[in-house]
């Protein structure tokens, strides 16, 4: 074979595979393929310089690694907020259009798999990295690059950030599940787990070996100039990604359940575990006037499938201790295949509603699951008893240090700061991302930690030494070395993210902010009157902090002399044009409208998606449509994009 002979089957050997696995229209046969798939490879062996990028070889894998590295995403990935019912579709359609007006709608499955962001700079494929916490991930290119229907190259050349899910179809879930159990393996609990472990092989020919597919459902940072995220969308799938395979424009709610009933009719006949329909403002200038709560965008949510029931029996009630302490009782029920997820446990959320429903031991039960809702009884079908069911007894005694529980009614809590279970979690809590975001010290190696009793509390973190961790299974030079210094770089934390570390009841990132700012170091001492002049915070979250600040405030207060977080303040915010006023933002600009929100909150004003007779200014760029008349209309201050400019240049913003 020749170089330009090995080029032009490169081509076509690329051509065949997108036609397989992307359009399930096969160009060629199996034989065919394999005969020039083997002459390439031939090629390559004897010219291993000369491979090209894009080779079908690239996609068996064969890269081992050691560890997955993090990465982070260029643009945040966000979480999506649920809705279950119409009702609460038509609630969250009022919200959009009390905010934007009348607006179309883009509708398509919500496929159950594992998220993840692709990015292509110069037409290739750079990096790939899983979701994480929105803004770091793993970085898992090795194995992407083995997924077919994932294409290598694409036809644009400008940098752009692809997202969607990575799947496996029904089938070859079956079929992975049937060759592990051969293998004496564990099996998968569903789909979306497969493909998440799979995605974290450390050698990238297992990864190859399992059958995955991605379907896109949006972008990150990109430079793409249609109105439309569907028209986006309609690009990229001409770049040779997968489209999903059904799509609806709907402008009301009776178009969006009208839809929404026809892929519940679906779901058994599309091959890949669909839990729900997503819903998205198509229009991307809406997109940005709606914005973001802290964990999603405004102008899209998921509406859920409805839930799918089993009947199964209680094998036995066993209590769990959460991070907090708060005792849940959790039924030990039959194995139960629901969605493609074989259920052994469902929670009881608490006592009373035990009681409430009176469930005993051996009863015969409806179990429910919907995607991501933690399985849970709905009813107990007692005309099937037979006399053997036994009643359970509310819990007096930890299950697990057997010390005396605090019984507040609805909650039951294990007020024992050494009780194992309840370390283990507030640990995990407390080095996960969202927290002090310590590397490397996961709910595996916590659990370990704690069995081996190298550590008892948060505190025993900051004591541990190179010698503490040498004798521990699994623990080499470089792992210690890292995690050691992964806890000392917790050292200055922001003080916002500590509290947050502590896992309060009902305290969640916006809380410790804004606690953080208020009370500084003196948040162990803050009183009830003073934590609910704070806007934003109420009853529940004042009492579930004054307890835990009346439990663990010594504990809280050594961590402040260990870590000495950096104080964050208030921002004092000097007087300008736009301090204290309502602005709108219409209009294309230079720059991101995400950026422009930004520095206009630095300014002190408050961003506003829609003119009234409230809005102070009008903030407008190029092709300024109905919300520049309206201005007008309303005698609202009108500022183009350059003077806004020299406001930020006088201010120094």
């Amino acid at each position: 074979m020749r170089d330009e002979e090995y080029i032009k089957s490169i081509s076509l050997l690329n051509k065949y595979a997108h036609a397989y696995y992307t359009l399930d229209e096969p160009l060629a046969t199996d034989e065919e393929y394999d005969t020039l798939y083997h002459k390439v490879l031939d090629y390559e062996s004897k010219n291993p310089s000369k491979r090209l990028d894009n080779s079908p070889t690239v996609r068996v894998g064969g890269v081992v690694r050691g560890e997955f590295s993090k990465a982070e995403h260029i643009k945040r990935m966000w979480s999506m907020e649920d809705v279950f019912t119409i009702d609460e579709v038509q609630e969250w359609l009022a919200r959009v259009s009390k905010n934007v007006g009348e607006c179309t709608y883009i509708c398509e499955p919500k496929f159950d798999g594992a998220s993840m962001n692709l990015l292509y700079e110069n037409g290739k494929l750079v990096r790939a990295i899983t979701r994480g916490d929105g803004v770091v991930g793993e970085e898992v290119t090795d194995n992407v690059r083995t997924i077919r229907s994932i294409p290598l190259n694409i036809a644009h050349t400008e940098l752009i950030e692809i997202r969607g899910e990575v799947v496996i179809r029904k089938d070859d879930f079956e079929q992975i599940n049937k060759e592990r159990l051969d293998k004496a393996e564990q099996v998968f609990a569903n789909p979306r787990n497969a493909a998440a472990g799979s995605l974290r092989q450390l050698d990238s020919s297992v990864t190859a070996r399992r059958r995955l597919v991605f379907y896109p459902w949006g972008l990150g940072a990109n430079s793409l100039m249609q109105p439309n995220l569907s028209d986006k969308m309609a690009f990229v799938y001409s770049l040779g990604f997968l489209k999903p395979p059904y799509m609806q424009e709907c402008s009301s709610v009776e178009d969006i359940e009208k839809f929404y009933q026809k892929l519940i009719s679906k779901r058994d006949e599309i091959p890949i575990v669909m839990d729900g329909m997503v819903i998205k403002v198509d229009d991307i200038d809406l997109q940005e006037d709606l914005g973001y709560t802290v964990k999603a965008p405004k102008w899209m949510c998921a509406y859920k499938f409805p839930a799918t029931e089993k009947v199964s029996k209680i094998l036995d009630i066993v209590l769990q201790v959460g991070r907090t302490g708060v005792i849940t009782p959790v039924a030990l029920i039959e194995p139960t295949l629901i969605e493609g997820a074989v259920i052994t446990r469902a929670t009881l959320h608490n006592f009373d509603e035990i009681e409430r429903k009176d469930i005993r031991i051996n009863d015969t039960v409806i179990v429910i699951r919907s995607g991501d809702v933690i399985p849970k009884i709905t009813k107990v079908l007692c005309d099937r008893r037979d006399g053997s069911e036994i009643k359970t007894t509310r819990a007096t005694k930890c299950p697990t240090c057997h010390s005396e529980l605090l019984d507040e009614g609805a909650l039951i809590k294990c007020q024992n700061l050494k009780c194992p279970d309840r370390t283990i979690g507030a640990i995990v809590h407390f080095a996960r991302k969202g927290a002090l975001n310590i590397d490397g010290l996961g709910s595996k190696i916590v659990t370990q930690l704690v069995n081996e009793d190298v550590i008892t509390s948060v505190l025993d973190l900051y004591s541990l030494q190179y010698q503490d961790l040498e004798p521990l299974e699994g623990f080499k030079d470089k792992k210690i070395k890292n995690l050691l210094q992964a806890i000392a770089n917790t050292k200055n934390a922001p003080l916002s993210r500590l509290i947050n570390a502590l896992g309060i009841e009902h305290i969640g990132e916006v809380a410790s902010r804004a606690l953080a700012q208020t009370f500084a170091l003196k948040i162990t001492d803050a009183t009830k009157e003073e934590i609910l002049n704070i806007d934003g915070l109420g009853e529940q979250m004042a009492l579930s902090l004054l307890e835990f600040m009346r439990v663990n405030k010594e504990t809280v207060l050594e961590l402040f002399e260990i870590i000495d977080p950096t104080v964050e303040q208030k921002v004092q915010i000097e007087q300008n044009p736009l301090k204290d006023k309502i602005v709108v933002i219409t209009g294309s600009m230079s720059v991101s409208r995400g950026l422009i929100k930004e520095k206009l909150e630095r300014l002190g004003a408050k961003v506003s998606s829609s003119v009234s007779s409230k809005t102070d200014f009008l903030i407008y760029g190029e092709s300024a449509g109905s919300k520049l008349a309206k201005a007008k209309e309303l005698e609202v201050e009108l500022l183009s994009e350059e003077q806004f400019g020299q406001i930020l240049e006088e201010h120094k913003i």
